[in-house]
């Protein structure tokens, strides 16, 4: 499966392990279920961790662990499924600092709103790849530069440009005008 980051595609070095596999990989992403019983013993050996959970995931269920995890991978079982954005949103006001990775469905035109949300990485499907390959995506992600929301990692918002253009403008105005 492709990994998209702001600059378009990257190699994996985490290894997604399912509910039974060892854990013998220096960079793993657990199911949730798994996080709990083994999350301990994959930071005593060294290796860095990391959590797949689903958009539905309660934020207190990662909270005990979030100086711990270097990875969380929320999925999105639909494109019409926003709960993923939002999680991702709560986890970075919450002073979440690894890498979030938005995994599962999603389309190109939500990359733009997934790296705005705080996620750094987007792993789609290689069926999807196919249809909407990675200049695609990154095409997509360019389309709106500004949004009515604080985007997590980017620059202002709308309100903000009109403000910052709207106090230019008022410099310019007053160091036109003669002095009284």
């Amino acid at each position: 499966m492709p990994l998209l980051d702001r600059t378009g595609a990257i190699t994996d070095p985490w290894v997604r392990l399912d509910e039974t596999a060892p854990l013998a990989a220096r960079q793993v992403i657990v199911p949730l279920t798994r996080l709990e019983p083994d999350g301990a013993a994959v930071l005593t050996s060294g290796a860095k961790l990391g959590v797949a959970v689903g958009g539905d995931t309660g934020f207190e269920l990662l909270r005990p662990w979030l100086d711990r995890l270097s990875l969380i991978a929320i999925n999105f079982p639909s494109f019409t499924d926003g709960r993923g954005f939002s999680l991702a949103r709560q986890l970075r006001v919450r002073g979440f600092k690894g890498e979030l990775r938005a995994h599962g469905y999603l389309i190109a035109d939500q990359l733009g709103f997934a790296l705005a949300t705080g996620f750094d990485t987007v792993e789609i499907d290689d069926s999807l790849a196919a249809r909407q390959p990675v200049a695609e995506w990154l095409a997509a992600a360019k389309t709106i530069s500004l949004s009515y929301q604080r985007d997590y990692a980017g620059p202002c918002n709308i309100l903000e440009a009109r403000r910052a253009a709207r106090a230019q403008q008022n410099t310019r105005v007053a160091q036109t005008e003669p002095a009284k």
